[in-house]
């Protein structure tokens, strides 16, 4: 039975004894259904299926190729042959009104002078002309054409021999001639420009009669390809729509829905990988969480010791500073506050991660905020020198407190951080529509606009150099972000009104 119906005698002497379910299971292969009819021919694998459907949507595709590919060709060749001919057609015209012009300047000159060396020259462009006229007369032309060559040669000869004449009125008698001459080699360039419009003509109307015949072919292939296509669209759809959700499911960090996948052994397989990805990634996350969780209680301890040794040391707790002393003093004292913040930024960010979409709402007047914020800058913002300009309008939102101010609290930060000695940093709040509009900007050297992609991405720090001996951690902003996210707004970089770096957060005034 395992070589009729194509199972592998291994695999089914694996599976003897076992119920039938169970044996489907074992093969991946439906024995009912197998039982009732032969083995299908349809592939059971993917690349199978998409080695089916390239070779049948392929086919009819490739044999109308290959018939437009024939007839361009005999087009090209035509085109190719008219081209030359009608260029070696004028090459020669041109070189007939050169050489007759020639004839008759030498002829003139000998009528005058009567040099022996004249009449020689007069010969050896007739040659010339003669050998022209050859060439010419072995393109494919009509027979007006050869009429007019024959006619030329005719009358360069009489002229040849009345020169040749000792006799003046058979020599003036040839001379006149050469008007009849010079129609003659104009009569020419008209031929064979008259003989390049009728081939280029007839090549038109092949041109047009190819084109239409391969519109015509292209239609009737057109549903063909198409109704193949839609046919293996179905069979390969739904799979791959499937592992397309998962995949924007882990990339976007929505790691709490199983991925499940029907389809092809191959497509299944691959469900079954995007599965154990989705479960390792979430413990990584966990972990991840787990450690800055830890790491960040660890590390608050000594530095608020390192905080509170730093306040009795400037207070004068254990004797008076010098200025220098006091200087030091105050730097460790702003780098203590900036480790600080970077602590509560890890703590907030992982905490937000483990309980995502947890908001504590309450009123909050947003001018309150922001000088309770810009208050913890103070000390920093006079260091530098730098100029504050206020524009806030007495606003009150429903918000998260902490969070809010965490947001405010980075972008003064990253402006603080970046902006040069002297430099002026401003903060807006004003309401707009329903919602609060806060701008944070400095004149700082910007964000490139390379980097803008990233900058909300966790951890991720920019080349732009940074004041201050303590180095950022790179989720300031990405901190932002997911707050922002959480109230229902929006954040961008704006460019064009200051020099630096400019925020701009939208605020829903009360969230629904």
């Amino acid at each position: 039975m395992s070589a009729e119906y194509g199972c592998n005698p291994g695999v089914w002497r694996a599976c003897e004894g076992v119920d039938i379910v169970r044996v489907e299971q074992c093969i991946g292969y439906d024995l009912q259904t197998s039982m009732l009819r032969p083995l299908s021919l349809r592939p059971r694998s993917l690349s199978g299926l998409i080695l089916l459907g390239f070779a049948a949507v392929a086919l009819p595709l490739l044999l109308g190729t290959i018939n437009a590919a024939v007839e361009m060709r005999n087009l090209s060749s035509a085109s190719e042959r008219l081209v030359a001919t009608g260029v070696a057609a004028t090459q020669y015209t041109q070189a007939i009104v050169r050489q007759v012009s020639s004839l008759e300047r030498t002829a003139r000159l000998y009528q005058i002078l009567r040099r022996a060396s004249l009449l020689q020259t007069f010969r050896q462009n007739h040659q010339l002309l003669v050998t022209t006229l050859g060439g010419l007369e072995q393109l494919p032309g009509d027979p007006a054409r050869a009429e007019v060559i024959d006619r030329i040669r005719q009358t360069t000869d009489a002229i040849e021999r009345g020169l040749g004449s000792p006799v003046t009125s058979e020599v003036n008698d040839a001379l006149r001639q050469f008007t009849q001459l010079a129609r003659d080699a104009g009569q020419l360039s008209t031929l064979a420009s008259q003989q390049t419009d009728r081939e280029l003509k007839q090549l038109r109307a092949e041109t047009d009669q190819t084109r239409h015949r391969i519109l015509w072919q292209s239609a009737a292939l057109v549903p063909v390809s198409l109704g193949l296509m839609l046919l293996f669209t179905v069979f390969l759809g739904r799979p791959i729509r499937e592992i397309d959700r998962a995949i924007d499911a882990i990339g976007h960090g929505r790691l709490n829905d199983p991925v499940a996948v029907r389809g092809p052994t191959d497509l299944q397989a691959l469900g079954r990988q995007l599965e154990w990805l989705r479960n390792r990634l979430g413990e990584i996350a966990e972990e991840r969480n787990r450690f800055l969780r830890h790491m960040s209680h660890e590390l608050k301890t000594p530095l608020a010791n390192i905080r509170e040794g730093t306040e009795l040391l400037l207070e004068g707790a254990v004797g008076g500073l010098s200025a220098e002393q006091r200087e030091v003093g105050g730097i460790l004292r702003d780098n203590s506050l900036r480790l600080q913040r970077l602590i509560e930024n890890l703590l907030s960010y992982s905490e937000w991660q483990a309980r995502r979409g947890a908001l504590d709402l309450d009123q909050v007047r947003l001018p309150a905020l922001v000088e309770a914020t810009l208050e913890t800058y103070h000390l920093s913002i006079s260091t530098h020198r730098l100029q504050l300009v206020r524009e806030v309008e007495d606003v009150t939102l429903v918000a998260d407190r902490a969070k809010l101010r965490l947001i405010l609290d980075n972008l003064v930060s990253n402006a603080v951080k970046f902006t040069p000695d002297g430099g002026t940093i401003t903060v807006r709040g004003r309401s707009d529509a329903g919602e609060v509009v806060i701008e944070v900007a400095d004149s700082g050297p910007g964000i490139p606009a390379a980097e803008r992609g990233r900058v909300f991405e966790a951890f991720y720090q920019g080349a732009t150099p940074q004041g201050g001996l303590v180095r950022g951690t790179g989720i300031g902003l990405s901190v932002v972000q997911e707050f922002v996210q959480a109230h229902g707004g929006t954040i961008e970089i704006v460019d064009g009104e200051f020099p630096g770096a400019h925020f701009k957060v939208r605020l829903p005034i009360a969230i629904s």
